[in-house]
């Protein structure tokens, strides 16, 4: 039976999905074989995890540039190759601020976080700022703001493969969506019961060479459409968007209203903050053997990320040349699917061969880049978890390895259950959006406490404590108060309005939030600083002595 908005789909989305039809045997050969594939690493990675260091950090056995492959991995997600294509293509210039905004943050992971965190810690970012606190309140906290955010980040992905195997396998219906969003929550659960971080490590790298060489086909095809003439892309892209010279400035979506202009500097403020604060980019730090390895891989990874995000540009503007804004809503309102889309329109179109397989591709590693970033996020909010809470906290210290490791596997099946619950909730939202609200609750709740911890010597367990649940309280409530949950057409609850908060980015107000009560509670507080702990914190991150 015909789903009704499927009949009224233009042209193009009828036709991808017809097309699509015809190939669902290669289409659906080429997801079993990279789930096969990357579930044979995920065994063979399993069955070399020996204890609690291969379960949380690999071993510390990577090499940079492996550790640089795997962040780039790790941190080129749904919103990345999906999202970011999608948002260009509806909304032109103010679009391409999510690629910069992704790209620049890794200045400051690089500069401020990457090489003294590894130092200084051990498995999760609480080790760094217990170090020199009181361990079970900052540990608690630590737990709490790692497992929230990576939830936030999970909402992102789950959508995007929501909407991405909805569109391939000709799913309709909403309780079909719901089921891949379920089918990715027990893959991604698989992958980090059986293979920890070693199993992880290796899918992320696997599916950032599989990711980068599908962006460089897709952005070579649609060049070479265009004679290799930027500007000829450009002009296709702001006619057909409808909304002409526009299109190509400032203002088609962060300019009509002041608060829209508030939302723009909010968004850049938690793009540009947040990475430095992410869980699962913070643990990639301690897979490898020493600090200059971490130093090394950032390097890669802003090599690669940097690569990747300036061929996001030409997909979008792409999909906007090559597809209308109606196609794109179609399909998915957020603009999900706009790069697969781009992908079948560039291989021929209704009735190509290529155009089939080119989608499919496209998509199998965009699936690909789902399954493996869901298993990053879930490793850090496990690891987190049994490490921070369960072991230091309840058994105070005293749990083996075994049962740490058994206390993460477990947390992993709990995270999945309601990651999978939430992103069923949030299958028709944009993913970068989603992704740049994880950003902006990781820069107000995990970043001020970690540049505290490393750089300022009278911080306190109070200040700690304040800022991670003053910054994560304040975030997660301005969004559950905004426009991205209730009051308009493209809210996760648009029947409903109880908004009260402008933006539809929490940053502006939360950032800045978090860092004045990590000032005030350490102010406030009567305990007094340990300045020998100060002092060999300070020594072990700089120099890397007795880090592990």
């Amino acid at each position: 039976m015909s789903h009704p908005v499927l009949l009224a789909a233009p042209e193009t989305v009828l036709a991808a999905t017809s097309d699509v039809s015809e190939h669902r045997t290669l289409i659906i050969s080429l997801f079993a074989a990279f789930v096969i594939a990357t579930l044979f690493i995920t065994v063979w990675a399993g069955r070399q995890t020996k204890d609690a260091a291969d379960f949380y950090a690999g071993g510390r056995q990577f090499s940079g540039f492996q550790n640089g492959l795997a962040i780039s991995g790790d941190y080129m997600s749904a919103a990345s190759f999906l999202g970011i294509a999608g948002i260009i293509a509806l909304s032109g210039y103010d679009g391409f601020l999510y690629s910069i905004g992704f790209l620049v943050a890794w200045l400051v992971a690089l500069l401020l976080v990457a090489e003294p965190l590894r130092n200084s810690g051990r498995f999760t970012m609480g080790d760094v700022l217990a170090y020199r606190m009181r361990q079970r309140p900052v540990r608690t906290a630590a737990g709490t703001s790692t497992i929230v955010v990576s939830i936030f980040y999970l909402l992102a992905q789950m959508a995007g493969a929501g909407a991405l195997v909805a569109l391939l396998l000709g799913i309709t219906g909403e309780g079909g969506k719901i089921a891949v969003v379920a089918l990715v929550g027990v893959l991604m659960i698989v992958y980090v019961t059986i293979g920890g971080m070693k199993g992880t490590t290796w899918v992320q790298m696997v599916k950032a060479v599989l990711l980068i060489t599908g962006t460089i086909l897709i952005t070579f095809l649609i060049l070479l459409k265009f004679n290799f003439n930027l500007s000829e892309l450009l002009g296709a892209a702001a006619e057909k968007s409808g909304a002409g010279a526009s299109f190509l400035e400032p203002g088609l979506k962060y300019g009509v209203t002041d608060t829209s202009k508030l939302d723009f500097i909010s968004l850049g403020i938690a793009l540009v903050l947040g990475t430095a604060g992410l869980p699962h980019i913070l643990i990639r730090f301690y897979t490898v053997p020493t600090a200059k390895a971490a130093r090394k891989s950032v390097n890669w990874a802003i090599g690669i990320i940097g690569a990747f995000y300036l061929m996001t540009i030409v997909l979008g503007f792409g999909a906007a040349a090559l597809l209308t804004p109606e196609a794109i809503k179609e399909s998915n309102p957020g603009g999900t699917t706009a790069a697969p889309l781009a992908a079948f329109e560039i291989g021929g179109g209704s009735g190509s061969t290529g155009g089939a397989i080119l989608l499919a591709v496209i998509s199998a590693v965009a699936f690909a880049t789902i399954l493996a970033v869901v298993a990053g996020l879930t490793l850090a909010s496990s690891s987190s978890f049994a490490h921070d809470i369960y072991a230091n906290v309840i058994r105070r210290g005293k749990a083996s390895e075994k049962e740490e490791v058994r206390a993460a596997r477990w947390a992993t099946v709990l995270i999945g259950f309601v990651s999978i619950v939430l992103g069923a909730m949030a299958r028709d939202l944009n993913v970068a959006g989603l992704v740049a609200l994880a950003f902006a609750v990781a820069a107000s709740a995990n970043l001020p406490t970690i540049l505290y911890s490393l750089f300022w010597k009278r911080f306190t367990t109070r200040g700690a404590l304040w800022s991670i649940y003053g910054g994560l309280t304040s975030s997660v409530l301005l969004v559950l108060f905004s426009p991205v949950v209730s009051g308009k057409e493209t809210s996760m609850f648009p029947g409903v309005d109880f908004h009260w908060f402008p933006l539809e980015n929490p940053g502006l107000i939360s950032i800045p939030l978090g860092f004045l009560l990590g000032w005030l509670g350490t102010l406030l507080s009567k305990e007094e600083p340990d300045t020998k702990k100060y002092a060999e914190l300070e020594v072990r991150s700089l120099t890397g002595t007795g880090a592990h």
